[in-house]
């Protein structure tokens, strides 16, 4: 097996560390998040830095092969895709390292290192608690800056409740961080479809695209009831496939349960 490590040369670490690190990965017990697909560990560094660690697990067979020659792994385009943030003016967690593990034929597993932001929250709490203080000025001042990342032709795949951390910088004043940014594309122009597209996988609840929609059509110079209208419907539809393929994995469960 082979290993390719790619550390940043604007972070102070070493190759070395970051091998002793996933040497050892499997005993670290500081999880930020415990998946079945992947896990995020967090560890201090001999900087006294804190890294947050995503491991992303290995391919199924087809992923494997692709992995290995033809795409680039899902650590290497988070590690890629911060850096062109950065340099386009935008946060996300400083990006640290990206590790892959392969073999002659196959690729196996890879690893994501990133400097630890302290949140103050995501944009989940958003959705989930109603009276978060402040919340409709958050979510203004989210929506300008989605409309920053729309104009600089960034189209965040992911762009979902979790993958958002929001810092308060001041009185009625906020930052906003992305990550998980493996499924980003870069664009000369969004059109205004995909624009509104991409608030789909945010909320459900109407009144909070209204707020956003609002926002927004000041932003672009659009009628708010267009704006509205169109940000609605693309999340009904987003809403509709969820529910759907929800609604066919609990079934498939239940039929492979009763065999």
């Amino acid at each position: 097996m082979t290993q390719k490590i790619v550390v940043n040369k604007q972070f102070p670490i070493t190759k070395k560390e970051i091998k002793s690190i996933i040497d050892n990965f499997d005993l670290i017990d500081d999880y930020i998040a415990k998946g079945t697909r992947n896990s995020i560990k967090k560890k201090k560094l001999n900087s006294d830095k804190i890294a947050t660690i995503k491991s992303f697990k290995i391919p199924n067979i087809i992923n494997k092969f692709v992995y290995r020659f033809f795409r680039k792994s899902k650590a290497e385009r988070s590690y890629e895709y911060a850096k062109e943030l950065i340099r386009l003016g935008f946060l996300t967690p400083y990006p640290i390292a990206f590790v892959e593990n392969k073999t002659a034929v196959s690729f196996r597993d890879s690893y994501y290192f990133c400097e630890l932001v302290e949140a103050d929250l995501t944009y989940r709490e958003l959705v989930e608690i109603p009276t978060w203080e402040n919340r409709n000025e958050i979510l203004k001042q989210f929506t300008k800056f989605t409309f920053d990342l729309h104009e600089a032709g960034i189209e965040f795949l992911d762009h979902s409740p979790g993958n958002t951390l929001i810092k308060q910088v001041g009185e009625n004043q906020y930052e906003f961080y992305l990550v998980d940014l493996n499924r980003m594309n870069f664009h000369d122009s969004m059109s205004f479809e995909n624009r509104m597209k991409n608030f789909s996988r945010l909320t459900p609840q109407k009144e909070m695209i209204e707020i956003m929609g609002k926002e927004y059509a000041k932003l672009i110079n659009k009628p708010e009831q267009e704006v509205i209208e169109v940000m609605w419907n693309k999340t009904q539809e987003f809403q509709y496939k969820f529910l759907t393929k929800q609604a066919r994995k609990k079934k498939l469960k239940a039929l492979i349960g009763k065999k």
